[in-house]
């Protein structure tokens, strides 16, 4: 290991301790430890955020437009599977024709060129 991974370790580990002492030392308002050593440790101690919690309101409103969303993609999913219910594609009648027309010309050509393999 590298010496100075070894270093920031060690360093590391004594501010955990020194944290830890204070939190007991507050506890029963003794200080026997050093002021450097609680300096050292009021320094190196993170804050804790504070907790953002909703209010009532804000809690309703969140639910409301949560509900509203659902309410929303179940409406969109019932269209969608209206659609699907069917099973199978229509065409419309004038598809149809089209393809019908096409077909009969193409056979009528192939009639023609005397060609009646497929």
């Amino acid at each position: 290991m590298d010496t100075r991974t070894i270093l920031a370790d060690l360093k590391a580990e004594l501010n955990r301790l020194n944290q830890a002492i204070a939190a007991i030392e507050s506890l029963y308002g003794t200080a026997t430890a050093t002021p450097k050593a609680t300096a050292v440790a009021a320094k190196a101690a993170p804050k804790q955020a504070k907790k953002r919690r909703l209010t009532p309101a804000g809690r309703r409103r969140l639910s409301a437009m949560m509900k509203a969303r659902w309410a929303a993609r179940r409406k969109q999913s019932a269209k969608h599977a209206a659609k699907k219910a069917s099973g199978r594609r229509t065409m419309t009648p004038a598809a149809r024709k089209r393809i019908s027309e096409a077909t009969k010309k193409r056979w009528a050509a192939r009639r023609k060129a005397g060609n009646t393999a497929l």
